[in-house]
């Protein structure tokens, strides 16, 4: 604010301008320092906006048919008499079919070869869809050594044929076995593809 000295003023009169002068000069320049102030401050901060709401899911429609995204498999369970009405009723014709292969040793043996065990699995798998059906273990040896020495080598076939499908899952109540040693042999002769034959295993179906 600047004061004009006007012609006649007092020199007290003077003085008092000179003081109102100077306090006018104080309050502009604590005035000048207090906006310095604010705009260093960079001013008030912006709040961060809020988080935007999630959506709620939605289903995709193309072209009237609703798509809606599934977790985890669909299955669906076949009720046993439904799966068993499948097979003949007639043992015979059941057995005919051929359902269930044979598995083969080698001389003197009764331990399972890879091939053996791969013919089990797939023996195994169609028993577990067939829960019901009910299977003899038949133990068979080659002409060769004594009765008793084949009998004792079929029961040790038919046993490890048993075992291995109960490893797999199949209940051990469902396996019967017998040996018949030498006994029945499916090939005749005396020739080793006929002896290659007869160290097997057979399974019968005895119920469905």
């Amino acid at each position: 604010m600047d004061l004009v000295w006007k012609p006649g003023y007092s020199e007290a009169t003077k003085e008092a301008i000179m003081k109102i002068e100077t306090r006018y000069l104080a309050v502009g320049v604590l005035l000048v320092l207090a906006l310095g102030a604010v705009a260093c401050s960079g001013g008030p901060k912006a709040s961060a906006p809020p988080p935007e709401p999630t959506p709620e899911p939605t289903l995709e429609v193309d072209d009237g048919v609703i798509e809606e995204e599934i977790d985890g498999p669909v299955t669906e369970t076949l009720s046993t008499e439904n799966v068993i009405s499948e097979l003949p009723e007639d043992l015979a014709d059941l057995n005919a079919r051929g359902y269930l292969e044979d598995v083969f040793f080698d001389t003197d043996r009764f331990d399972l070869s890879p091939e053996a065990r791969g013919v089990l699995a797939k023996n195994a798998n169609w028993m577990l869809r067939y829960s019901t059906v009910l299977v003899l273990v038949e133990g068979h040896c080659d002409e060769r050594n004594t009765r008793e020495y084949n009998l004792a080598l079929g029961d040790r076939r038919a046993n490890a044929v048993r075992d291995y499908l109960v490893s797999l899952g199949v209940g051990a109540n469902r396996v019967r076995t017998i040996s018949y040693g030498e006994e029945r042999p499916f090939a005749l002769g005396h020739t080793e593809e006929a002896f290659r034959l007869n160290r097997r295993s057979h399974f019968v179906i005895t119920a469905r």
